[in-house]
């Protein structure tokens, strides 16, 4: 008797699979965004550019006597090329038409790494910025914790002082304080690092293990430990479904393997820092589920580049994501 196929096609299973993966992130909205501050699908698109830093007003800069009537700083954390930009959203107040103002980024010592200038500025009108996480020098700025400081162009630097006589019901909080990060932990959710077998360099057979196994449920969000570009994303027989990055301005690619279906990120497209890449699995060659975590240097992923241990990299992650 001939066999009767009712089952669905192999491309039909596949586009399933896919749709299936893409469905279950949009489902863990609310976990994604509490650990990374950001959107949970994949866009393929970079971050959009922070705002422009200006320039101190042509002329002698000026300013009225000012108060701060509002001010509010988000996310909380944030990640270098990351969903978002730590953003600041203000409103003074001033008894002069127009002001001349400088909003610094400054670091825990007192350091300012980056300044805007903001020229006319109207009082009692919201205004904006978004920094992008570089320093003036066009760099990452290292990790740690910031805070906007808005000031007047002319002189030192000197926060502006609350609006006096706005109850707390009348005036929203002020709070420009803020934390970046260059790294996201990769896993959203409970995990352990596993027993010596699960270690860089451990034996395998024929060869040793090049990256650091994390153990966590299947169907557990694995984000981008780094934004940049896809490098590679497919399916072999030992790594499963897996995924290559190429760390925006690092020199470096991370390799994310085992995932439990394909991602939904193809060659060629851009993923931000902290963004889900896919869910933990167990495919490929894996015993149990969990991520196989690989840090490789510049050429890059088995194009003459050398894997580094990634645990200590992933603990330092891990105390802040």
């Amino acid at each position: 008797m001939a066999r009767r196929e009712t089952g669905a096609g192999p491309w039909l299973v596949g586009r399933i699979s896919i749709v299936a993966t893409i469905a279950l992130l949009v489902g863990l909205t609310g976990a994604a965004s509490a650990a990374t501050g950001g959107a949970v699908t994949p866009s393929g698109s970079p971050p959009p550019p922070g705002s422009p830093s200006g320039a101190p007003a042509a002329d002698a800069p000026t300013a009225g006597t000012l108060s701060l009537v509002s001010a509010q700083a988000a996310p909380r954390k944030s990640f270098y090329y990351g969903v978002r930009y730590p953003s600041l959203r203000y409103e003074i107040g001033s008894d002069q038409p127009t002001n001349d103002l400088r909003i610094d980024v400054v670091d825990a010592a007192g350091t300012t790494v980056q300044s805007f200038y903001r020229n006319d500025v109207a009082p009692n009108t919201p205004s904006s910025i978004r920094w992008d996480g570089t320093t003036a020098e066009g760099r990452p700025a290292p990790n740690g914790r910031y805070t906007f400081r808005i000031s007047p162009q002319v002189g030192e630097p000197v926060p502006l002082a609350r609006k006096r006589g706005a109850s707390s019901s009348e005036a929203p909080p002020v709070n420009l304080g803020f934390a970046i990060y260059g790294y996201a932990f990769p896993v959203l959710g409970t995990h352990d690092f596993g027993q010596s077998g699960a270690m860089f360099g451990a034996g395998r057979s024929g060869h040793t293990h090049q990256g650091q196994d994390v153990m966590a449920e299947c169907g557990l969000p694995l984000v981008a430990a780094r934004g940049g570009k896809v490098r590679y994303s497919g399916y072999q027989g030992s790594a499963g479904n897996y995924l290559v990055i190429d760390g925006k301005g690092t020199g470096f690619d991370t390799a994310y393997m085992h995932l439990q279906e394909p991602s939904p990120l193809q060659p060629g497209m851009t993923v931000r820092t902290g963004e889900p890449i896919g869910l933990v699995g167990d495919t490929g060659n894996a015993a149990g589920c969990h991520l196989h975590f690989e840090i490789w240097t510049a050429p890059g992923w088995y194009e003459g580049g050398t894997p580094l241990d990634p645990l200590p990299y992933l603990e330092r992650w891990d105390r802040y994501s």
